[in-house]
């Protein structure tokens, strides 16, 4: 405290000389000096006193962070008056009972950012509150001021506006009664059906779950996708990219698998940054009218939304799906996507005045979606054996998966499921790059029916696209060739799935036995997709039990294969062209 800071105190009646003389002997306790004060007159403060020492302010009025003591005081000593002086018996607990409240001061304002001054003990990610009710997140800690970003609207904010702090960080209300809702940012419901009983509020930003607190992944998250859980599977716990340029069918992959989680007792948690709200509404109503919106949430901040909503969009979704994880539950949580969530944070950073760095992109950016999708794990035994299963989703331009963004983000998660533009126009759906995909957790979380089944479809797979490129330039082509091409084209059409029809485990087992058997062989490959919708249907009406074996055990025993196989060949020979 240096000899420039004074001390004023507030009040609508001036001190006694013993109050005064206790209000110099707490300063000269508290400050370890002597600090000299002036009273001013304040109409607005009644039954009490608030002194301000610099940005600190103690207030013992009656509406102040000191009430509790003087109701407690008044019930004891004073029942019955019309006022409660601050006498002998209530000074002596003022240095115990006394709480500084640090106030600052808006320097500017706009863009959603707030510029504050005397906040010289505000802690980084710290929640303040400005007179006009409209809260903050502290987002930068400068030597002379503090960087805010502001959630609410701006419009009462102005300088010379003063500012409180809170003491706490920034929350999420989380329970279970906001399955089912679209919330925004804050947690505040936004679908127009009544507000939302929170259970707990669980802190944005955590840190992720160390290595003694999570088991390995080797549980199937099973997206009920042919071309993703033959040859990339997602495990319980994973992270997997979902990577590739506009309208490529990125969310509706996401969409897919939100759906097929159906009776599976796995919690689904959508996340939508900085999209249209048309979009949002129109997949709140897909995931209704498929009977999946009963399990899952979306957090929504849309592109109408400010930057600071939209930065905090994904760590709110995080903290309400941990929520679910340490009740020992199953979630999988989209973030779409996040490229516009960096496109965010660089705006919020600039604005902040950080260094800005290749793109304009903040230093940390990498620390950015680093420390949000480590939460992502499958938790030990001991801590409940929950897990939080992520699919971030990013966009790339013309293809570009070397970009800043897409490259941080692919060094952060377990694998990436590229979807490939040419594919997409090509009628190919999901258009699942094969040869750029790929899953680092691979056969661990796959059952060991899907595994046996798929045997080498990646490797056919990729034969042909090699193959298919030498022969565009040759037009004499023998008959072992003509075999592996109509082969590999048949595998490309099967694996061809409409959306929102996602498929069983034991239905995704048949037709890869039927086709790595080649009992396809011979199709013409327009009519693959119907022959393998029959198969299905045709299947589980004659071996049922099959199917219920490979779905309760996970299992594919020789006998069974053999019976897809026998199956599969009878009823081909109804699709192959005959010699007329």
């Amino acid at each position: 405290m240096t000899d420039e800071i004074r001390a004023v105190l507030y009040s609508d009646v001036p001190p006694s000389a013993e109050q005064e003389s206790r209000f110099k002997q707490f300063l000269k306790n508290k400050y370890e000096q002597e600090v000299p004060f002036e009273w001013i007159e304040d109409t607005s403060i009644k039954e009490g006193f608030q002194l301000r020492v610099g940005a600190e302010v103690y207030d013992w009025s009656r509406g102040g962070v000191f009430r509790q003591f003087v109701d407690a005081f008044a019930a004891r000593k004073y029942r019955g008056r019309d006022t409660i002086p601050l006498l002998k018996e209530a000074l002596e607990d003022w240095e115990l009972a006394a709480l500084p409240e640090e106030v600052g001061t808006v320097l500017t304002v706009g863009d959603g950012i707030a510029e504050i001054d005397g906040l010289e003990n505000a802690a980084y990610g710290e929640i303040l509150i400005f007179e006009s009710g409209v809260r903050g997140m502290v987002q930068s800690l400068k030597e002379d001021t503090v960087g805010c970003i502001i959630f609410d609207a701006d419009n009462d904010i102005s300088a010379g506006t003063s500012v409180k702090r809170s003491g706490k960080t920034a929350s999420m209300p989380v329970g279970d009664a906001f399955l089912g809702r679209v919330v925004d940012s804050l947690g505040v419901p936004i679908d127009g059906l009544g507000p939302i009983e929170a259970a707990d509020y669980n802190p944005i930003e955590r840190p992720a779950p160390g290595i003694i607190d999570r088991q390995p992944v080797n549980q199937p998250l099973n997206t009920g996708l042919l071309v993703i859980d033959s040859m990339f599977p997602i495990g319980r716990g994973q992270r997997e990219l979902i990577i590739g340029d506009r309208q490529t069918g990125k969310t509706a992959i996401a969409l897919d698998a939100i759906i097929n989680q159906k009776d599976k007792n796995c919690i689904c948690i959508y996340v939508a940054i900085g999209q249209k709200t048309g979009s949002v509404v129109q997949l709140t109503e897909t995931l209704r009218k498929h009977g999946a919106l009963d399990y899952s949430v979306v957090v929504a901040a849309n592109a109408s939304d400010s930057d600071p909503l939209q930065y905090i969009a994904p760590y709110a979704g995080c903290a309400l799906a941990e929520y679910f994880m340490e009740q020992g539950k199953d979630v999988l949580i989209i973030y779409d996507d996040l490229s516009k969530h960096a496109v965010a944070y660089r705006a919020i950073s600039l604005l902040l005045e950080h260094p800005p760095g290749r793109e304009a992109y903040p230093g940390d950016i990498f620390y950015l979606h680093s420390r949000l999708l480590e939460r992502s794990a499958r938790l030990s035994e001991e801590k409940g054996g929950g897990s939080i299963t992520a699919l971030p989703i990013v966009e790339t331009q013309d293809g570009d998966v070397s970009a800043y963004i897409p490259t941080n983000i692919i060094s952060i998660t377990d694998g990436q499921i590229y979807l490939e533009e040419n594919l997409f126009f090509s009628g190919q759906r999901p258009a699942v790059n094969v040869g750029l995909s790929v899953s680092r957790v691979g056969g661990d979380a796959q059952t060991k029916a899907v595994k046996k089944a798929t045997g080498s479809l990646r490797l056919d797979l990729a034969q042909y696209r090699e193959m298919e490129v030498f022969t565009k330039f040759s037009s004499d082509l023998d008959d072992a060739t003509k075999n592996q091409l109509e082969y590999g084209m048949g595998l490309m059409r099967m694996l061809r799935q409409p959306q929102y029809k996602p498929y069983s485990q034991h239905q995704q087992v048949v037709m890869l036995v039927s086709a790595i058997a080649h009992c396809m062989q011979g199709i013409p490959a327009a009519d693959i997709n119907k022959f393998t919708a029959e198969l299905n249907t045709s299947f589980e009406d004659v071996h049922g039990e099959i199917c219920s074996e490979i779905d309760e055990t996970g299992q594919l025993s020789d006998e069974n294969k053999d019976a897809i196989i026998e199956f599969a060949t009878k009823l081909a020979e109804k699709y192959k062209p005959t010699e007329e």
